[in-house]
């Protein structure tokens, strides 16, 4: 203790003894600030110099005999709560709330039996509430709520007979609500909100007569709401939202005649709602919402005068709203029916609703068309929520006459036609949603006399023409959302005047010419979206003035020219750029942004390498830098993006080797690197890429084994290796790959036989593709368990035997090719009949459709048969053939012997014409087989 304070406490010491119990008081309450932080010098003049009566806070009895209150609530306090307040027993009013007092409640407090009044809420007190403060038989008023106060609600509370205030809420408090809650007979307010009570709700609280005020909203309260609670019938408001309480809304409910404020929202009842309700005609607020209560609405006859707040959205109720709905002295102002099954055309009993100022029938089953007369009787309406139903029709032009009108909700619906040009007479409207309906037409020039609105959306639409050119008169625009419509023309320069726009979505239309230079002064711009539209040209250089964009989606324009004016934020979270006509370097700059997620740069002009700054980019998730004319080798630059999971670098000219690094990436979902000049070995090390789906790395310069570790990937769904100088053997590890259904491995030099494991892969589906390699052996059997296999190709390779009858099973192939293999032989499975011929080419000792057939027998003789028993039957068919001929050629000479004699004596001197004509015969035969034989040279 420093010299001062110690000199302080002699000197109040002394005072005590000297001066009796003001002084006592006095020298407690030193004690007191010594234990205080005061940063505001609420306690300067707590000094033994002064009269204590005097001291900032403090409160005397009428002779300044005795201490009965201390108010230093908002005073800027810290620390502890002494324990020297137990002793200041005169005490009946102690008040530290809205402080930042830290610590336990002490229990000495349970010694200020005169207390009356204690207030310590909104602090950041901690422990559990002492149960020493049941001893305080005078209390009425006790607030310690709003602290990170734990444990029970102490049963002692019970022994509070004159207790009339209990603020409990806003803590961490746990267990059930004490069944001695009953026994505060005069009780008139329980605040046990926001804790984490569970448990049932006591019947005992039905002791609590003079209850006015019960919130226990937000606990974990189960159970049925008593129908005893209707003997509480001084209540005025009952707070029981967002618990787990279940059953129907029980009937004695009906009974609080003074109930102003019923919230049951967010818990399981069900059941309908009573009729009996309609008795509570004091009620003013009643929430129902986001509970399984079903049925029709019957509430809100002539006895509800005073309602003014009608909530029962998220429920399952059905039918149209009643005819005796809002009679015409109703309060009723706000009126949320949103999510439920309601039906019907749209209510026009609601339009008896003169006083309604928001109304919402989101969400539910309404159709047909919007009213055109009497719509705008409701004047004071600021909120018109239909949106998510089946309207249909026009937007009627009296909407236009709603002069309050602030918020406009028709999303979701069949609304045709125009947008009225009368809507530009809202001039308190800051929000219109329009969007997924059927709109046509342009957008009304009157829309931007509309100069309070914030937030436009009219996506999803057949909206036509030009964005107005007066687009720039709205301020105060922050979102303007014109995606997938029909409009044309040029961006309208005036739209760089809304300075304060933040998204601007204007994608999916036929947008076309250059971006305005007004685009400097969006300078609150942090979304845009342009992609699918027209627009070309170079971007202008002051874009980078923006320095406060997060996503870019320019894609698939025809914009050009260099990045450079897309990199003045740091802030990009988003980059897409893809199908545009982009060149130069990609700029080092980007790296700035350390936050960037997604960069999609494919298919520009982009050449050069990938800048050695993205080593910074962390956060990055999806790299697409594909169809470029990038170079250079992938080195560290990458290694450090370990939350990547698409990298995406084909159709580059990349170079050098796959680095080892790639298998740290163990986010990676995609990685294609294909159509490179990548050389050297598969890296083993993508092995451990455990969620890689897809791996594509054909068309490059690879070579060497492909590593078993590929095995790993059980999760891969593609594996294409296509077109490499890869060799050895396929590891018999991939039929480890369960999840497999595109797997090349094509023109390659591979050898070896096919596992018969490969069998294993049951998904494959896309396509097995092992052609064009030095594969030999036979098919394996097991390949007929690719039940889901659409195509096959095993061409130009060395595989051998017969084609698996269990190849048969393949019912869902569609494409076969086994051409050029050679060494197959036997006959085709039959259900392969049905595929060309030119599946089988290239093996001519396969037999069968679509091939010539095959003969049985001689099929089985040959199965037979020794080697030198088919040699002797070979020679035995020569010898007899040989005989044969030299038998038919003796008959021929003979007989052509004959008939030359029997000629010649004929002959009478025409010699030379037989001469002739056998000459041309001769001749002719000749020239006939010479044109045969060229014409089978020829095919």
């Amino acid at each position: 203790m420093s010299p001062v304070m110690l000199f302080l406490t002699v000197l109040c010491a002394v005072l005590a003894i000297t001066l009796g119990d003001n002084s006592t008081d006095s020298y407690r309450l030193l004690r007191i600030k010594s234990e205080l932080f005061d940063p505001l010098e609420v306690l300067d003049n707590w000094s033994p110099r002064a009269d204590m009566c005097s001291w900032n806070g403090l409160t005397c009895s009428y002779d300044d005999a005795n201490l009965v209150g201390l108010n230093l609530s908002r005073s800027g306090l810290s620390g502890t709560i002494s324990h020297e307040f137990g002793y200041l027993t005169s005490l009946e009013m102690l008040d530290l709330s809205s402080n930042s007092i830290t610590g336990l409640i002490p229990i000495e407090l349970g010694q200020l039996q005169n207390l009356r009044i204690l207030l310590l809420y909104s602090n950041y007190l901690s422990g559990q509430i002492p149960a020493e403060l049941g001893r305080l038989k005078t209390l009425q008023v006790l607030r310690i709520g709003d602290n990170m106060l734990s444990g029970e609600i102490p049963t002692s509370i019970g022994n509070l007979s004159e207790l009339q205030v209990l603020g409990l809420g806003y803590c961490q408090l746990n267990g059930s609500i004490p069944i001695e809650i009953g026994y505060l007979k005069h009780l008139i307010s329980l605040d046990l909100q926001l804790n984490g009570l569970s448990g049932f709700i006591p019947e005992e609280i039905r002791g609590c007569l003079e209850l006015q005020n019960f919130s226990a909203s937000n606990n974990r309260l189960e159970g049925v709401i008593s129908a005893s609670m209707g003997k509480l019938v001084s209540l005025q408001v009952l707070n029981l939202e967002n618990n787990t309480l279940s059953g129907s809304i029980p009937i004695e409910l009906s009974h609080l005649s003074n109930l102003r404020y019923l919230n049951l929202l967010g818990n399981r009842l069900n059941g309908e709602i009573p009729s009996e309700m309609n008795q509570m005609v004091q009620l003013e607020i009643l929430d129902l919402s986001e509970n399984n209560i079903s049925g029709n609405i019957i509430l809100l006859n002539t006895k509800l005068k005073n309602l003014e707040t009608l909530v029962l959205s998220g429920n399952a109720l059905t039918g149209s709203i009643p005819s005796n709905f809002c009679l015409s002295n109703s309060k009723l102002r706000q009126l949320f029916l949103a999510r439920n099954k309601l039906s019907g055309e749209f209510p026009l009993e609601l339009l008896n609703c003169s006083s309604l100022q928001q109304l919402d029938l989101s969400d539910n089953s309404f159709e047909g068309k919007l009213p055109s007369a009497g719509l705008d009787t409701l004047k004071d309406l600021t909120d018109l929520v239909l949106n998510s139903n089946g309207f249909s029709g026009s937007l009627p032009p009296e909407i236009g006459n709603l002069s309050n009108l602030e918020s406009l909700y028709l999303f979701g619906n069949m609304i045709t036609g125009r947008i009225p040009a009368q809507f530009g007479k809202l001039r308190r409207l800051s929000t219109i949603y329009l969007y997924d309906n059927q709109l046509s037409g342009k957008i009304p020039r009157e829309l931007t006399n509309c100069t309070s609105l914030t937030e436009i959306d009219f996506f999803g639409n057949q909206l036509i023409g030009s964005i107005p050119e007066t687009i720039g008169r709205l301020k105060n625009l922050v979102m303007l959302q014109l995606r997938q419509n029909d409009l044309s023309g040029p961006i309208p320069p005036s739209l760089g005047y809304c300075k304060r726009l933040q998204i601007l979505a204007l994608a999916d239309n036929n947008l076309s010419g250059l971006l305005p230079p007004t685009f400097r002064f969006l300078s609150e711009l942090n979304k845009i979206t342009l992609y699918n539209n027209s627009f070309e040209g170079p971007l202008p250089a002051s874009l980078y003035l923006l320095k406060k964009l997060r996503i870019i989606n320019f894609s698939h324009n025809r914009f050009s020219g260099p990045l450079s004016p897309l990199t003045g934020s740091n802030s990009l979270t988003a980059l897409d750029l893809t199908n545009n006509s982009f060149s130069g370097l990609i700029p080092s700059a980007l790296a700035r942004s350390r936050n960037l997620s997604r960069l999609r740069l494919a298919h520009n002009h982009l050449n050069g390498s990938i800048p050695s700054q993205f080593l910074q980019l962390t956060e990055l998730n999806f790299l697409d830098l594909s169809f470029n004319n990038l170079t250079g080798e992938v080195g560290l630059q990458l290694s450090r993006c370990y939350q990547l999971e698409h990298l995406l670098l084909n159709k580059n000219q990349f170079s050098g080797t796959m680095p080892a690094w790639f298998g740290r990436l163990q986010k990676l979902g995609e990685l294609d690197l294909s159509c490179n000049n990548f050389h050297g070995t598969v890296p083993p090390e993508l092995g451990n890429c455990s969620r890689l789906l897809k791996l594509s790395l054909h068309n490059n310069n690879l070579s060497g084994h492909i590593p078993p570790e590929i095995g790993n990937l059980s999760a891969l769904n593609v594996l294409n290796l296509q077109r490499n100088n890869l060799s050895g053997s396929i590891p018999s590890t991939i039929q480890q790959c369960r999840k497999l259904f595109e797997l090349r491995l094509s023109e390659n030099f591979l050898s070896g036989s096919i596992p018969a494991d490969l069998g294993r892969l049951t998904e494959l589906q896309v396509i097995l593709d092992l052609s064009k390699n030095l594969l030999s052996g036979e098919i394996p059997p097991s390949l007929g368990d690719l039940l889901k296999l659409e195509r096959l190709n095993l061409s130009f390779n060395q595989f051998q035997g017969e084609v698996p009858s269990s190849l048969g099973k393949l019912t869902s192939l569609y494409m076969l090719n086994l051409s050029y293999n050679d060494h197959l032989e036997g006959q085709i499975p039959s259900t392969f009949s049905g595929f060309p011929p030119s599946s089988f080419f290239g093996n001519e000792k396969l037999c069968g459709p679509p091939l010539l057939s095959c003969l049985k027998t001689s099929g089985q003789v040959r199965k037979r048969l020794s080697d030198t028993a088919v040699v002797g039957i070979m020679v035995a068919i020569v010898f007899t053939s040989i005989v044969i001929c030299l038998v038919m050629l003796y008959i021929m000479v003979r007989m052509w012997c004959n008939w030359r004699k029997v000629l010649i004596s004929s002959m009478d001197g025409s010699g030379t014409e037989e001469k002739r004509e056998e000459e041309e015969w001769v001749y002719g035969d000749e020239k006939g087989r010479n044109d045969e034989y060229w014409k089978v040279n020829s095919l």
